[in-house]
């Protein structure tokens, strides 16, 4: 067969209850100090502020996280289909991407699985997807590919659908294909689920 982290990443919680806190405890002291210190209320609510400030920018940077992880995603997968399917057409190029979400959500069930959890860990596990082995010609040239290929650019489109999982399934749950001029040993007497172009897939594994 050709051969594909998420961030855990904190909604700003832990932070949110340290300002709390922090307000909670800033309102005591105006309280206490009010007769004797004028302006000590304006000083809580400032002390308040900052918290709020602190907060929406741990928000923001997970919102930048997120998106780079995302955009991550895209180019691992695109470089993936581009370089596994790039002559087999859109349709082609979808069904690897199927291939590659087929293996996140199988491992998603079972907790984990050896191919990898996540798109970019099982788009790069060793001698699955071969267009990411270091001897393998199309490696070099995924690696320098950019958007003005329209092949590229395709495949780009394809991958963001399928991490924004507006992707169909067109391979009848496939996790494993091959093209259709060798003959690999896991096949054995299993069928096709899909023949698309000169790729043939398989769902070999069940969840």
């Amino acid at each position: 067969m050709k051969k594909t982290r998420l961030f855990a990443l904190n909604g700003g919680k832990a932070g949110g209850d340290a300002c709390q806190k922090s307000r909670e405890k800033s309102g005591e002291k105006s309280g206490e100090k009010l007769e004797q210190q004028q302006g000590g209320k304006a000083k809580g609510g400032t002390g308040g502020g900052s918290c709020a400030n602190s907060g929406e920018k741990s928000q923001a940077n997970n919102k930048e996280m997120r998106e780079f992880y995302r955009n991550m995603q895209i180019d691992v997968l695109a470089r993936t289909i581009w370089g596994e399917a790039r002559s087999e057409g859109s349709a082609g190029m979808q069904a690897v991407a199927n291939v590659v979400l087929n293996r996140v959500a199988m491992a998603a069930r079972r907790g984990k699985f050896w191919w990898g959890n996540n798109i970019i860990q099982v788009c790069q596990k060793p001698y699955q997807f071969s267009c990411w082995n270091r001897s393998d010609p199309n490696f070099q040239k995924l690696m320098k590919v950019g958007k003005s290929n329209p092949y590229f650019a395709a495949a780009l489109e394809i991958a963001r659908r399928a991490v924004d999982a507006e992707l169909e399934d067109i391979t009848g749950g496939a996790t494993h294909y091959h093209a259709d001029y060798v003959s690999p040993y896991w096949v054995k007497s299993n069928k096709p689920s899909a023949i698309i172009g000169r790729h043939l897939f398989y769902k070999l594994v069940e969840s």
